[in-house]
């Protein structure tokens, strides 16, 4: 028998178990990159950049540690990057520029289903879908905030005053006047620096529940709040942190010439700080199953399983053919 080549004992050791894989809790925040190309090469996935200034440079990606990549206007990905992304449980998200607007996204394969089947169970029950919505809002603004009986429309008007109020009391404290929400991605440059720096810094936050959401094997697109859209779940995840995080950080650059990019790193430079991944995984558990045991499965164990409504889930790979 042939002893591997060096590339192929590089390639060997460099694939991922599902064991070796860091928990999407302690992963890094994202990474954006655009005009840049994203290729696989014998020691892994790197960006490759090349300007008449500098020529070309090459930047290493700690994919295993990574929990999403933004991929912006003028970038590219080979499929071979794009397998090894998969591998290692790396979400990439296709945006916009400056990571505004997110467009689609890849996520990998070999994921539990359980807290799937969890969302599906809550979502499908309008009285339980109402309860996860009303347990959002107490998380965001405290426990006991909503009376017994509110309805989801109720909720919606309380929230939104809550908002509103909120802008009033930064508006005051920054010196900047009145402020009003605005949203135009057809009128994008003329907006002020505070709606610019918002909607970057909230794209962010998005790709980072994005990436929790796929971690966990959750679906975007059934949501309690948000209805008829692929992000409605991470739209409902997002707003848990956006008057903590992104409102406050929007507001204090109001005279920045360039707010979308520092809004960027600075909301990068914060998530350490605020630990905020560990926080969308825990709070994305407890919202779809506050009593029950929010331990993550063992990796080792059987990834697939048979559905049977009186046994319960029976091991996949298994002939269940009786003997003649």
């Amino acid at each position: 028998m042939n002893a591997p080549s060096g590339a192929d004992a590089r390639r060997r050791l460099a694939a991922p178990t599902v064991a070796m894989l860091p928990r999407i809790a302690d992963s890094l925040s994202f990474l954006y990159l655009d005009v840049v190309r994203v290729l696989q090469d014998d020691t892994g996935v790197c960006a490759e950049v090349t300007s008449e200034r500098h020529g070309r440079q090459t930047v290493y990606l700690p994919t295993a540690a990574l929990s999403c990549v933004l991929l912006g206007p003028g970038a590219s990905i080979t499929t071979r990057a794009l397998a090894t992304l998969a591998r290692h449980g790396t979400t990439v998200l296709i945006t916009g520029s400056g990571g505004v607007r997110c467009y689609a996204g890849a996520q990998p394969d070999s994921l539990s289903t359980t807290w799937l089947e969890r969302q599906a169970r809550a979502w499908a029950d309008d009285s339980h879908r109402l309860k996860v919505a009303t347990a959002m809002y107490e998380k965001r603004f405290g426990p006991g905030t909503v009376p017994p009986g509110t309805t989801l429309e109720q909720l919606r008007g309380m929230e939104g005053q809550r908002v509103k109020a909120h802008y009033r009391i930064l508006a005051q404290q920054y010196k900047i006047g009145r402020f009003r929400r605005a949203y135009d991605p057809a009128q994008w440059h003329s907006q002020d620096p505070v709606n610019l720096a918002l909607s970057s810094a909230n794209t962010c936050l998005y790709g980072i529940v994005h990436a929790a959401v796929l971690a966990l094997g959750c679906t975007p697109g059934l949501g309690f709040v948000h209805s008829g859209n692929q992000q409605a779940f991470v739209y409902d995840i997002a707003d848990l942190y956006k008057a903590e995080l992104t409102i406050p950080l929007a507001f204090s650059l109001y005279a920045s010439t360039n707010p979308e990019a520092e809004a960027r790193r600075s909301f990068r430079d914060g998530l350490r700080l605020f630990r905020l991944l560990p926080r969308i995984v825990h709070d994305i558990q407890e919202l779809l199953d506050p009593d029950g045991n929010r331990e993550a499965p063992d990796p080792e164990e059987q990834l697939v399983d048979l559905w049977d409504p009186v046994a319960g889930p029976l091991p996949g790979g298994t002939n269940h053919g009786v003997d003649s």
